[in-house]
C-alpha cells in the first residue's frame, strides 16, 4: 500500500519570524460584557445595603444586627 504522506519533511523557502502584532489603542477597545455590568451593579447595591444598615444601627443606638 503506498504511503500518502512522505516519510521526511519537505524543506520550506523564505522562513518567516513569527512577529507579535503592535498593541492596539484604547479607541478600537471592546465594549465591557452585560455580566461584567451587572457584577458592578451588585457590588455597588450591596456595598449601599451595608452602609444604610450600618446609618440605621447607628443612628437607632444599638449594635450591628
Amino acid at each position: 500500500m503506498p504511503r500518502t504522506l512522505p516519510t521526511r519533511r519537505m524543506p520550506r523557502h523564505h522562513l518567516m519570524l513569527h512577529r507579535v502584532p503592535p498593541p492596539r489603542h484604547r479607541a478600537s477597545a471592546r465594549p465591557p460584557r452585560t455580566s461584567d455590568l451587572v457584577l458592578a451593579l451588585l457590588g455597588v447595591l450591596l456595598l449601599a445595603a451595608l452602609a444604610l444598615m450600618a446609618a440605621c444601627a447607628l443612628t437607632a443606638g444599638t449594635f450591628a444586627p
